[in-house]
């Protein structure tokens, strides 16, 4: 068996047993990996979208395959139909790695948008196709995977994984991850979320999601009398809506590691979406005008309007900043009286230190398994990640992905960062509890 004699060379002496046992897992991989990716074609196949939120069918599906393995679990369900997995493996007693999936996926949308049916799980050059592969059905399968592969050649740990897979981070995880760490069934030393980021670089951060609901009143007349009759609420929440453009004003000031990191994060998301000035959004506010809904009838002046939007509020800056700019704005317009400003999700960004265990872990076993050197970055959205960092537990964000297909339509990922994705986490869980 070759080794890189450079990654080795980060090894001392009495690790490298760790070093060995990370090739011999990697083989197993390599030979079994045919099963790996029919796994993740399979679970691809087998629709959750959320909204509904239908996640029975796949919830069965993962403890079948956990079964197979004899690894040990319990489902708990905050609501009903709400399936949150629990998975345990190792010692107890010792360090734990804590990894968290989520098996809803983002609607399809309109298929005939779709260049292969969303939910075919094909491979088609060199890629498996369909809703879920990049987010983050594939990341969750080759996470579990290689915990599989660790199980059936009893890989003997000094600690224990534990393994949350939750059933709705697409709308907030608020019956999943939150409600976990808020009744005590997560506690652990470094947590590790399959999310997508790419082969080559790692997420240490990412902006907080404030969602703002606003209702506006108005009042009702008849259509032809507008505007001098009335007061229409739609008109009024258009012109609300367009102010409020000056959130994305608001930006962090950085110096030290996060400012180092920051550039790095500004060049990748350069490099990914190719979009002039998409940078602003590492270090800024983004606002995005999701869904709207007002009026009762075409010919009739609309008396009431609802807005949702997107907020994700960068490093460095406070949610509730961006709180005292909707009301300062709402005044400003004369709205106070007549407009409801409603919060819901996080205050702001979070992030990990590029220094802490679980990083240098994620570099080492890059650099042995591919010979690169991981960039370290933040992301420009969000993820239950942040309920991790909230609750002291160092996390990354490490998955394959193609991120062009996240959310909208032709989502797809490649079966070489599957694989190698694999290897990267029975990497890692050797190298902190090996």
């Amino acid at each position: 068996m070759c080794y890189n004699q450079t990654a080795a060379a980060l090894w001392p002496p009495e690790r490298m047993s760790v070093f060995m046992q990370q090739h011999e897992i990697w083989k197993i991989i390599d030979e079994r990996q045919e099963n790996l990716i029919r796994f993740c074609q399979d679970i691809i196949r087998i629709p959750s979208e959320n909204p509904p939120g239908d996640v029975e069918d796949v919830t069965r599906f993962i403890c079948d395959f956990l079964d197979t393995y004899h690894i040990l679990y319990e489902i708990v369900r905050p609501v009903p139909g709400c399936p949150n997995i629990l998975a345990t493996f190792g010692k107890k007693g010792g360090k734990r790695v804590v990894f968290n999936g989520h098996c809803d996926v983002v609607p399809a949308g309109d298929e005939s948008k779709w260049d292969f049916p969303p939910y075919s799980g094909e491979i088609k050059d060199g890629r498996i196709l369909g809703r879920g592969t990049s987010d983050m059905k594939c990341g969750l399968a080759s996470s579990l995977f290689a915990i599989a592969m660790l199980a059936q050649h009893n890989a003997e740990l000094s600690g224990e994984i534990l393994y949350t897979i939750v059933p709705d981070e697409e709308t907030g995880g608020y019956h999943g991850t939150q409600w976990l760490f808020e009744h005590g069934y997560i506690k652990g030393d470094w947590g590790i979320v399959p999310e997508p980021t790419g082969f080559d670089n790692i997420e240490v951060g990412q902006k907080g999601n404030l969602g703002i609901h606003l209702t506006l009143t108005g009042r009702s007349a008849h259509g032809s009398l507008a505007p001098y009759v009335g007061q229409s609420a739609v008109e009024d929440m258009m012109e609300l809506c367009q102010a409020l453009k000056e959130l994305r004003e608001i930006h962090g000031s950085y110096d030290g590691e996060i400012a180092q990191v920051m550039e790095v994060s500004k060049q990748a998301i350069r490099d990914i979406q190719k979009v002039p000035g998409v940078e602003n959004c590492m270090d800024h506010v983004t606002v995005n005008f999701g869904v709207i809904q007002g009026g009762t009838k075409y010919n009739m002046v609309a008396d009431s309007c609802q807005v949702d939007i997107d907020c994700r509020v960068p490093i460095g800056v406070d949610g509730e900043q961006v709180q005292q700019k909707v009301a300062e704005i709402i005044g400003r317009l004369g709205l106070t009286d007549r407009c409801k400003a409603e919060y819901r999700g996080g205050r702001t960004g979070n992030y990990c230190s590029i220094n802490d265990p679980i990083v240098l872990s994620a570099r080492r076993c890059a650099k042995e398994l591919m010979d690169i050197d991981l960039i370290a970055a933040y992301q420009w959205a969000s993820s239950d990640t942040r309920y991790f960092r909230e609750a002291g537990i160092s996390t990354i964000q490490y998955g394959p992905s193609n991120a062009e297909g996240i959310h909208t339509y032709n989502e797809t990922v490649d079966v070489k960062d599957v694989i190698s994705a694999c290897k990267m986490y029975a990497g890692m869980i050797l190298d902190l509890i090996g």
